[in-house]
């Protein structure tokens, strides 16, 4: 980390990360201030299986949080935790030594209390989230589900949702059927599990269609009999720029719980800005998103098989006048051109433009 600077940021994990990249560096990258920042370990995640591998690496991340409380930054922007051992000190310290300091979050974090491991339960993001909106100057929610929540604690919040540049995807050229037609669905290992929600409806659609499913984001099997119809690409920047583009429908299930009614739908915007028709859960935001963009909605079985085939069966130019609808909307609402006025206005960088 550059200390020369006297405006920090601070995420969990690298660029590598889908949330650390669309929340912090890309916008970043857009600014002409520079920001110091911090991405503790610069990992994928922060899994404790993968935090053990690297003792002397977490011991000076602990340490460079130290470095930049004592800095006193003038700006500092915090991104959903500080660190995975805190359980809120990191980040009422960070927030409290700068002079001006925002707390980002873009999850429900406010209802995650550690469920999934020990390490996780003896530091969960509850309370770090809570601690953080109680010390932050201003809170920027990902969507409105998370504002709601935070304005109940804090008087200064902002929605600001998560971006796409469309430069980064390769619109669809072609939206003739792939034979067999090819679904597909884009995201990191720990929530590819929703995916076994719609096990049947994804079965019945292959043995009406043949219609075979592309994960990119994972190469691990992890989901039982939807094996033996799933393709794997792992993420780059440049495999997400091709693979969407070659997909014929998009996938984004969720399961029913409080924390998915915190999510801001980046699927949905990710499928959007490649011209891809999509069908997604109605939840939270993504009730919004769906009617917006013009995609099905789906909430079982029946209906996700309904949503699926029914895409299938429009004709070309149908799911090409979705599609590109799709990503025209998404260029003028979700774009990180149409945000970055209000994003660094949040922030108080001052003008941008984009």
């Amino acid at each position: 980390m550059d200390h020369g600077s006297d405006c920090f940021a601070i995420t969990p994990y690298g660029r590598g990360a889908g949330s650390s990249r669309v929340r912090v560096f890309e916008w970043l990258d857009r600014i002409g201030t520079d920001f110091a920042v911090g991405s503790y370990l610069s990992l994928p995640d922060a899994a404790p299986a993968r935090l053990v591998r690297h003792p002397l690496s977490l011991a000076r991340a602990e340490l460079r949080l130290a470095d930049v409380v004592r800095a006193r930054p003038r700006r500092l922007l915090l991104h959903r935790e500080a660190s995975p051992l805190s359980r809120g000190w990191w980040e009422r310290r960070l927030l409290s030594s700068a002079e001006f300091a925002v707390y980002d979050f873009d999850d429900a974090l406010q209802w995650d209390r550690g469920e999934g491991g020990l390490v996780r339960r003896l530091a969960p993001k509850a309370d770090k989230a809570r601690t953080a909106v109680a010390h932050a100057d201003r809170v920027i929610a990902g969507n409105s589900v998370l504002a709601e929540w935070a304005r109940e604690r804090h008087r200064d919040v902002v929605v600001i949702p998560s971006c796409v540049a469309l430069r980064d995807y390769v619109p669809k050229g072609s939206y003739a059927l792939h034979d067999p037609p090819r679904l597909g669905w884009i995201g990191s290992p720990h929530n590819e599990a929703c995916l076994l929600l719609i096990s049947e409806a994804l079965q019945e659609v292959h043995r009406r269609t043949g219609a075979r499913l592309t994960l990119v984001g994972t190469t691990t099997p992890t989901l039982g009999a939807l094996e033996s119809l799933i393709d794997r690409i792992a993420w780059s920047p440049d495999s997400q720029r091709e693979a969407l583009s070659a997909m014929d429908v998009g996938l984004m299930p969720l399961a029913p719980t409080a924390y998915s009614l915190g999510k801001c739908g980046y699927k949905l915007l990710q499928y959007a800005a490649a011209g891809l028709p999509a069908v997604a859960t109605p939840l939270g935001v993504n009730s919004e998103l769906l009617s917006e963009l013009g995609m099905p909605a789906a909430r079982d079985r029946d209906e996700w098989t309904a949503a699926i085939l029914g895409l299938i069966d429009t004709s070309a130019d149908g799911r090409a006048r979705l599609g590109r609808a799709a990503r025209e909307t998404c260029g003028r609402r979700y774009s990180y051109d149409a945000w970055l006025p209000r994003w660094a206005a949040a922030l108080e960088l001052g003008p941008v433009s984009p």
